[in-house]
């Protein structure tokens, strides 16, 4: 009777061990998706209005339903002359791709060095950056980059808007921090042992470690650099915008066309869009295997 009288106290206790500790509550489930309402509405807001005329843009109650507006509107944007709409796509890809790419090659090389190479005044360098981030250096050195465009005859060309961003400190301080807890410092002690160089280390052993890094720090420069306004708006023309500046100039001069506005921002919103479906799963599973190695 003793040993039956124990047994059961093990096998309720066995039982409620067979429940998963994570599972979703149904108010977590609720506002999980209030949160989803909340991010989705802004997007599908403006669609409604990018199909829709000027006049149901400002109803009350608002639409809440597609018009069937939207080719005309999207027609109207492209031809719109003053917005040079189509450029300023075409412009925004090869900026924001052209330092996407730079700014994650040169933060992987730095975030390298400073975590895993041994040199004098590592440290300084490295608090250096950090200082770059707390100053808005965009914001109190407009001028002078202004005037060192002028002086290198560059204002009007996408190189005045591709220079100043080919590196970023906070890309540098991130794969610093990531380098230093992806990869062991034993791993390149070994492969230092084997005979490998410093270029053959960076290519076979931190690449394949750091690379959920790398694209976190890719798509988050991507859209910052996508969404850019100040800096293009200042040294471009308006013949050779970004595709922020065009839509800034899908607004007449003396009225607002917001039908033209959503429909513009929608357009620019697309390549953002297919970046997240296209790689945001990858991006979260590959954050799932690094942090599982760990």
């Amino acid at each position: 009777m003793t040993a039956l009288t124990q047994a059961r106290p093990a096998q309720a206790v066995k039982g409620r061990d067979k429940r998963d500790p994570f599972r979703a509550t149904p108010l977590t489930k609720v506002a999980l998706g209030f949160t989803l309402i909340l991010s989705i509405f802004p997007i599908y807001w403006m669609v409604i209005i990018a199909s829709r005329t000027n006049s149901d843009a400002v109803d009350v109650p608002p639409p809440l339903l597609p018009g069937g507006n939207l080719g005309e509107n999207v027609q109207r944007v492209l031809a719109t002359e003053d917005a040079h709409f189509l450029t300023g796509l075409l412009n925004s890809l090869i900026v924001t791709s052209t330092v996407t790419l730079s700014v994650v090659i040169i933060s992987t090389f730095a975030g390298f060095a400073f975590a895993r190479l041994h040199f004098r005044g590592r440290n300084l360098l490295l608090g250096s950056i950090l200082l770059t981030m707390m100053v808005p250096l965009q914001q109190m050195g407009i001028v002078p980059l202004y005037q060192l465009m002028v002086d290198l005859g560059w204002v009007g060309s996408l190189k005045a808007v591709i220079l100043p961003y080919l590196l970023n400190g906070f890309g540098v301080f991130m794969m610093t921090q990531y380098t230093d807890q992806a990869v062991p410092e034993e791993l390149v002690e070994a492969a230092r042992v084997d005979g490998a160089s410093t270029l053959r280390i960076w290519w076979n052993v931190i690449l394949p470690a750091v690379r959920p890094g790398m694209a976190v720090l890719a798509l988050q420069t991507f859209m910052l650099n996508w969404n850019e306004f100040m800096w293009p708006l200042i040294v471009l023309t308006p013949e050779n915008p970004t595709v922020q500046v065009s839509i800034s100039f899908l607004t007449a001069a003396h009225t607002t066309d917001y039908v033209l506005i959503f429909t513009g921002t929608a357009l620019s919103v697309l390549p953002l869009i297919v970046v997240f479906v296209a790689f945001g799963r990858q991006i979260v599973g590959g954050l799932m295997e690094g942090a599982v190695k760990a």
